[in-house]
């Protein structure tokens, strides 16, 4: 299956999220002002949430000058955005109900398995798509994996600062525009309507 990537502000921002870490906290709190400007001197932002308790380096960008790039842009396959915003939908209905946001992971992959081609006789590939989707947010710190289970993860809140509300609200166009469509709609008229979305916006 051929899958259309889509350009997201990540940066590999996730990879240096301070979320949970109960020694890490405070220490970042105490030394703020210095490891701003240090990580400033790089290009770097440092974002802070004190009501999360989450914090990641974005990196900056500038119209006037050469800014080097030190974290790597993540490109979205159809199926990550897919994920991506069927966890922060659950995000946003469990901070509504003030609950932590827990999922199994077979709802991902029965969420995803809803988008596979009609058709399709290769199982095993899109399960391993499928597979690979779960694994790339885990790899990200998107989904935290709850202690003393196997299948059971939490959605980080960071997932809320890590992508701006017009990213999420496009996406979840998609999404709608998606599952409004006929049964006969294919996941490749899906992946080259997101394609064209992506560039309208570029």
């Amino acid at each position: 299956m051929q899958n259309s990537p889509i350009e997201t502000n990540s940066d590999e921002e996730s990879e240096s999220v301070v979320s949970n870490q109960t020694k890490l906290w405070p220490i970042l709190l105490r030394d703020e002002s210095t490891i701003r400007s240090r990580l400033h001197e790089l290009f770097l932002e440092l974002v802070i949430d004190r009501d999360l308790e989450v914090a990641f380096t974005r990196q900056v960008v500038s119209d006037e000058l050469e800014v080097p790039i030190l974290l790597r842009r993540t490109q979205l396959t159809f199926l990550d955005s897919l994920l991506l915003l069927f966890l922060r939908q659950r995000l946003t209905q469990s901070d509504a109900q003030a609950e932590r946001a827990v999922l199994a992971h077979q709802e991902m992959v029965d969420h995803l398995a809803i988008f596979q081609r009609q058709g399709n006789v290769d199982h095993a590939r899109f399960g391993k798509q499928i597979a690979n989707t779960i694994e790339k947010a885990k790899r990200l710190s998107l989904l935290q994996k709850i202690r003393d289970s196997d299948d059971r993860y939490e959605v980080s809140p960071t997932l809320k600062l890590l992508f701006p509300a017009e990213e999420i609200q496009a996406l979840a166009r998609i999404y709608a525009e998606l599952d409004s469509r006929s049964p006969n709609a294919n996941l490749d008229d899906a992946e080259s309507r997101t394609e064209t979305d992506d560039e309208a916006e570029s």
